[in-house]
């Protein structure tokens, strides 16, 4: 059976650092000692003020050549500036020279970096001081990370699974929280249930994996393909760790449904009562005693061969409801577990059938949970009714899907039950006086995920018998009710008005 299939990113998104230390990730702040800074600071300035100083003095000076002196008679002069002007100046020239000492007094504020592809503006600092994102304390001299939208200490940068200083190259994202690549793998890659190894990605690079859709297995999708064994029953594939139980007709059974599995006929009695019991409560009490009976798979296969008109589930038959005179063997007595997890000393005996009436038994597939086998049993139970009470002669989809109906009415009961309520099948009398051979008692949350996903089965069958008149006959039922769409069928054989 195809289950549903998931597909993942690797992470939610990824972080790049623009390179590594010594290049974009850090930067390394040039040092300069104190007095070598004001060395270099003190010069400039100095030859600063002495030529503006040098310029004044030349302004309204005379300029005469000695050598000419006598005859010449005309004399140059720089232009004459007020005294008020040479102030002004005097004053701008010192505001100049106290401006280039502030300058380099100053550390050069940070460059915007390329995080992750995307350019990152300067992180904000105060009085030219830069404040680390992480113990949010001055940075100062030395290196740094600028990532996410902030500067770092390279020790503050850090994982948020294992708490160590990111130093890798690439690191990956979930939220806002960085990760190792190896931790982010550990914490949201899949692993296959299974196999127990990390899902591959497909060749797009995305992770692909199967999901069951109740029991929360998710496994590679190469097992489908490898003959990994599953559960008869819930369908899940065997983990290479755990062990199913193997029955002897080569199916496979997993721990959780052996604990409520129904392995023999005189075990299976109890439920054949309280689903007697169900359908009493719907008026549709069957009077006859029909026998029914667990068998093993090549029984069941042997008794619907030796049906003329029998009524089985496919593709696999668990469930037969007999209207001829036969022979079948039965399981008597329940198995043990055995060496290699195998079930050991089943006792069958024959069973005659004779013919009462129009059914003359009802088989199931011994080894099913008890939601599973009981299922059956109230569609195998309907097929019974119908002979019973004249329907003859209904086509496939109305006779397969109405006794469907009944089978996912029932599960519907039980997981009620599960959940608190009083369902229909716990009114049974029966039910309390023999609850360990009937495996009712308390319920786990597994098995009430197991009967939704026996009604999911039920709802999803793609079959047109099965599947597509299950939905029609339940469609008819929540419209008009059970008991006028059994009466519509009994008079035109078909679910539409």
């Amino acid at each position: 059976m195809d289950w549903w299939t998931n597909v993942l990113e690797g992470s939610s998104s990824r972080g790049h650092y623009p390179g590594r230390y010594g290049e974009d990730r850090y930067w390394d702040e040039p040092r300069r000692s104190v007095d070598d800074l004001s060395n270099f600071d003190n010069e400039e300035i100095e030859c600063a003020i002495a030529l503006s100083l040098s310029e004044e003095d030349q302004k309204g000076k005379k300029v005469i050549d000695e050598d000419n002196e006598s005859e010449q008679s005309e004399e140059y002069y720089k232009p004459h500036q007020p005294e008020e002007d040479v102030t002004t100046q005097l004053e701008e020239d010192e505001q100049f020279a106290k401006a280039i000492q502030a300058i380099l007094s100053l550390e050069s504020p940070p460059r915007a970096q390329y995080d992750g592809g995307n350019l990152v503006p300067p992180h904000p600092f105060s009085s030219g001081y830069r404040i680390c994102a992480g113990c949010n304390t001055e940075i100062g001299h030395g290196q740094f990370l600028s990532c996410m939208g902030g500067v770092w200490h390279p020790d503050c940068f850090c994982c948020n699974a294992c708490n160590l200083p990111i130093t890798d190259y690439e690191f990956s994202m979930s939220g806002n929280r960085p990760y190792h690549e190896s931790c982010y793998r550990k914490q949201h890659h899949p692993r296959c249930d299974v196999c127990n190894k990390f899902i591959p990605t497909n060749s797009a690079g995305l992770i692909e994996f199967r999901a069951h859709p109740f029991l929360l297995q998710k496994y590679c999708p190469s097992h489908q393909r490898d003959r990994t064994p599953r559960c008869c029953s819930c369908e899940r594939m065997e983990p290479r760790d755990t062990r199913y139980i193997s029955l002897d007709d080569g199916r496979k059974l997993c721990l959780e449904c052996l604990d409520s599995a129904i392995m023999d006929t005189h075990e299976c009695q109890p439920l054949y009562f309280e689903i007697r019991e169900f359908y009493e409560g719907l008026n549709m009490k069957v009077e006859q005693e029909i026998p029914l009976l667990l068998v093993e798979r090549p029984a069941l296969n042997e008794a619907m061969e030796g049906e003329k008109n029998g009524h089985h589930h496919l593709p696999e038959t668990r469930g037969l409801c007999l209207s001829e005179e036969q022979t079948v063997t039965t399981v008597l007595k329940r198995p043990r577990t055995g060496a290699g997890y195998r079930f050991i000393d089943i006792r069958t005996e024959p069973y005659r059938l004779s013919r009462r009436c129009e059914v003359t038994a009802i088989l199931i597939l011994y080894g099913l949970p008890r939601l599973l086998t009981g299922s059956i049993l109230a569609h195998e139970m309907m097929h019974a009714w119908l002979q019973l009470k004249g329907y003859p002669n209904l086509r496939p989809e109305v006779e397969e899907g109405i006794c469907q109906v009944l089978a996912h009415m029932w599960l519907d009961s039980e997981i009620y039950s599960i959940s608190g309520g009083e369902g229909a099948s716990s009114s049974s009398p029966s039910s309390s006086s023999s609850s360990t051979s009937s495996k009712k008692g308390p319920r786990s949350d597994f098995e009430k995920k197991l009967g939704e996903f026996f009604k999911h089965q039920i709802e999803t069958d793609t079959s047109p018998d099965y599947g597509e008149g299950f939905r029609i006959g339940n469609q008819a039922v929540l419209k008009y009710g059970l008991r006028r769409t059994l009466d519509h069928i009994q008079m035109t054989g078909t679910f539409r008005v």
